[in-house]
């Protein structure tokens, strides 16, 4: 980053946008499509302004069926076009699972390699902003059970805009996760020119030497909270970004368990069938020996997301994430 000189304060909303804006202006085969993302600029505005810059023909409405238009941006990205496709809130990407796990995940294998589905799905997700009923799903392991497509869940507005980039120019489909608690919650440098964010490494955003906290996506910054809060129990916390969820990066969490020897990870999908639980298995697969503690989880509860009254209860929170990491050190 210290190369790229010119930069300007973005929120990580900002930074997707102008990510999409440096794609659209370099590679006249990507396109835009969604529900309400052209004269509207999306319910979150994060296409504002794109359709009058690129116009209809780049930045396109649609009906508003998610498997409509996920199944046209298919065989568009098939005939050597590049769509980026928005669902509203990831709650509403269940009409068309079956069009990306069918066929946008399957097409460079059943073809053999002769076609590639280079396909973005943007999704916003995650609870935290008070929203309805179903609006606040963070069902992230459903399609990292999908080989054949990427996922990925930047948690800042510099790894957002870098991310984006690398999903766009990405030969096979990626699904972007958009943490909204995380949309306007904090500015930074983000460099003005192209730049790309490699998918599958994970970052170190704060080095430890006693216990590793893994998180992603909204949890990142709960997950510093709470090793803020342990640093001043004489706990050192090490956090993960892990940044992509599939593929993993197997190496980073490797790498800081091994040090610490001490886990806790934290998400806040569902307890069952968590991205946690995957991480569990790359730890008891190349870390076993070096644990000093079993693995602690810090989740969102095996329910339906409430009702937004009831949000904070249902999401982890610094002082759960403490809770855990002191029963870890204690151990």
């Amino acid at each position: 980053m210290s190369t790229l000189t010119k930069t300007k304060m973005l929120t990580m909303v900002g930074a997707i946008t102008d990510g999409m804006r440096v794609m659209l202006k370099e590679h006249e085969d990507v396109l835009l499509l969604g529900e309400d993302i052209g004269k509207n600029g999306g319910v979150f505005r994060a296409t504002e302004g794109l359709q009058a810059e690129f116009g209809e023909d780049r930045v396109m409405d649609t009906p508003l069926s998610e498997a409509g238009f996920i199944g046209a941006a298919i065989g568009m990205a098939v005939n050597g076009l590049r769509p980026v496709a928005e669902i509203q809130f990831m709650g509403f990407i269940y009409p068309a699972y079956e069009q990306i796990m069918t066929h946008a995940s399957r097409l460079r294998s059943r073809t053999l390699g002769h076609y590639t589905c280079p396909i973005v799905i943007r999704a916003p997700y995650g609870a935290g902003v008070r929203a309805p009923e179903i609006h606040s799903d963070s069902t992230e392991a459903i399609f990292t059970h999908m080989p054949g497509i990427k996922v990925v869940c930047p948690s800042t507005p510099y790894d957002a805009k870098g991310l984006m980039i690398a999903a766009i120019e990405d030969p096979d489909p990626v699904l972007f996760l958009e943490p909204m608690r995380c949309y306007r919650s904090s500015r930074e440098e983000v460099p003005e020119e192209k730049y790309t964010v490699e998918i599958g490494k994970g970052k170190v955003v704060r080095e430890g030497e006693d216990v590793t906290i893994i998180a992603w996506g909204a949890m990142v910054k709960v997950a510093e909270e709470a090793a803020g809060k342990a640093e001043k129990s004489g706990i050192s916390c090490e956090v993960l970004d892990l940044r992509t969820l599939y593929p993993l990066d197997k190496e980073i969490i490797a790498g800081s368990v091994q040090k610490t020897g001490r886990t806790v990870v934290v998400h806040e999908a569902h307890a069952t069938g968590g991205v946690g639980n995957d991480v569990l298995a790359i730890i008891n697969d190349t870390s076993f020996l070096y644990q000093k503690a079993p693995v602690e989880r810090v989740t969102g509860f095996d329910t339906p997301v409430p009702y937004f009254g009831f949000e904070d209860f249902y999401l982890p929170d610094p002082e759960r994430v403490l809770e855990a990491v002191k029963k870890v050190a204690e151990y």
